[in-house]
């Protein structure tokens, strides 16, 4: 297990990042409600990253801007923002990371590709206890009142004796009013199927070009999926574990004739 547990004497120091790029809404929503549980630290991408998944940028050399003592600006990917942020930024390693509030839903297959959710990811693999939030809504006005919920979901987080290893959470909020919130369910991941996601054109010049995204969706998963959570009005709690392995079929695969 990965220890969380803190000396009484000192508040929990709380790395906070985003894909939604530092002005976003819901970045100023988690660095309140973190600033209520320990010492904050801001490290945010300059620029919308959604969608970048766990990429590190590699290519190109990455600029730092120092906003002030706490926060600062990183020209690069969420993933970016939390490997810079632990080994260079701050004078000692965090003791959580937390990555939101996503503006519209983590849930599915949605953390393969999330940049919020490799945020947290980030964190779990430089062995620091991590979350990612998201809010299942574009609806601004509805996210400001989910600071004391998300305050009370973090708290029990940030208490815990103990982490478990390898492992981070990942939270979604309703699309409703917080006062209308009927609680928090521990969840597993649905599925999503997207269809007509891909569009297909040409520019004014004559030229194709392609376009991901929109479409429709269709959800399937166990009575206990995230997604089900959600629509039935709870935030759903997900823990989620670095090891893909399919542990199910490794004695099947042993099996199966050998290549060499």
């Amino acid at each position: 297990m990965t220890t969380s547990a803190e000396p009484r004497d000192r508040r929990p120091r709380i790395l906070c990042t985003n894909d939604d790029g530092i002005h976003a809404p819901g970045l100023d929503l988690l660095v309140k409600v973190a600033a209520q549980l320990g010492d904050v630290t801001v490290v945010a991408p300059d620029r919308q990253q959604s969608a970048t998944s766990h990429s590190l940028t590699v290519h190109r050399p990455l600029r730092v801007t120092r906003i002030d003592e706490s926060s600062h600006v990183i020209d690069g990917t969420p993933t970016d923002c939390v490997l810079i942020a632990v080994n260079s930024l701050m004078p000692s390693p965090p003791d959580f990371v937390f990555s939101g509030v996503n503006h519209g839903p983590n849930m599915g297959e949605d953390v393969l590709y999330s940049g919020t959710v490799a945020a947290a990811m980030e964190g779990t693999i430089l062995g620091i206890p991590a979350v990612a939030v998201s809010f299942a809504s574009r609806a601004e006005d509805r996210l400001g009142g989910y600071g004391p919920t998300l305050t009370r979901i973090l708290q029990s987080l940030v208490d815990r004796p103990d982490f478990p290893d390898e492992t981070f959470f990942n939270i979604n909020l309703p699309d409703i009013p917080a006062d209308e919130l009927k609680g928090v369910r521990i969840t597993t991941l649905g599925r999503r199927v997207y269809s007509d996601s891909l569009t297909r054109r040409e520019d004014p010049s004559g030229r194709e070009y392609f376009w991901i995204g929109g479409g429709v969706s269709s959800w399937t998963g166990r009575e206990d999926s995230d997604f089900r959570a959600i629509r039935a009005g709870y935030a759903s709690l997900t823990p989620l574990h670095l090891d893909l392995t399919n542990y199910s079929l490794i004695n099947e695969v042993k099996s199966w004739p050998q290549p060499v």
